[in-house]
């Protein structure tokens, strides 16, 4: 038990320090959880309600079902329970509600299906939180997915991107609610452990489209490293945060002219995809 209560203390302190360091959280907020019900966003709300009452933060979780058979209605019920024992609120929304699609029936139109469901979960999530009147999303990005979307960015060389890296996001535009990331500085192991060691209810199954994608391949490269050199995951996330220091120039956004979300092009990729994928089922 006192291994227990010092594990999750050295959490909550970590995550205490990357809110204090980065301005996460302002008082009398209304932050949004992305809650998928594994076990990144499930650590994510529990700890955000540990700083509810510091904070006096209202807090509201989101999640949203993809349309993955087998695999999503586990994650799904992980969130409604975790949302219901803690008395948060949460919303749930759905591809085939919005969309009139699974990502079962949309997924082989792609080269990765985490394509189009990256595009359509972040333009639901979005959405979503404005309509409820929130002011920031926290996501359950911890230290290991930063570094292998660091690290895909960086192989891409798409410098654009960088600006997108931290722990934290500025508002760029009225309707494009800014990200948080409380677990920025908490490894992928320690979560799992805490779920563990707390018995929480967590879906801790992989994406069965998530093998096809690059950052498979890299997490696993990663994992290898850190085997063999302890810290090394560490040490590449604080080079990322001294070595890259990119200035965030103001980003010209518009209303996307079908939908009306925020867009860096007059219609916005969602609604860009949308308008592919229902041609190739019409077909």
């Amino acid at each position: 038990m006192v291994a227990q209560e010092e594990f999750n203390k050295n959490i909550e302190n970590n995550v205490k320090e990357t809110i204090e360091t980065y301005g996460l959280l302002a008082h009398n907020e209304k932050v949004a959880v992305a809650l998928s019900g594994g076990k990144d966003s499930i650590l994510t709300l529990h700890i955000l309600n540990k700083f509810k009452e510091e904070y006096n933060l209202d807090l509201v979780a989101i999640t949203i079902d993809e349309g993955i058979s087998g695999y999503r209605n586990e994650g799904v019920e992980a969130a409604r329970k975790n949302a219901e024992e803690i008395g948060v609120k949460l919303i749930e929304k759905s591809f085939l509600d919005e969309f009139n699609f699974k990502l079962d029936d949309i997924f082989s139109f792609y080269k990765s299906a985490c394509i189009p469901c990256g595009v359509f979960r972040r333009y639901l999530l979005n959405k979503t939180a404005y309509e409820v009147g929130a002011c920031k999303i926290a996501t359950g990005h911890n230290l290991d997915d930063e570094i292998q979307s660091f690290l895909m960015t960086f192989a891409r060389a798409d410098f654009r991107r960088f600006s997108k890296f931290g722990p934290k996001l500025n508002t760029i535009h009225e309707k494009l609610i800014p990200r948080i990331k409380p677990l920025w500085n908490v490894p992928e192991k320690d979560v799992g452990t805490w779920a563990v060691l707390n018995d929480i209810d967590v879906h801790f199954a992989e994406c069965p489209y998530s093998h096809l994608s690059a950052r498979s391949k890299i997490k696993g490269f990663l994992n290898k490293m850190e085997s063999e050199r302890k810290g090394t995951k560490v040490n590449i996330l604080r080079s990322f945060d001294k070595t890259f220091q990119f200035e965030k120039k103001p980003a010209n956004l518009y209303e996307c002219k079908k939908c009306g979300e925020p867009s860096s092009m007059d219609i916005c990729k969602a609604c860009e995809m949308l308008e592919e994928i229902n041609g190739y089922l019409d077909g």
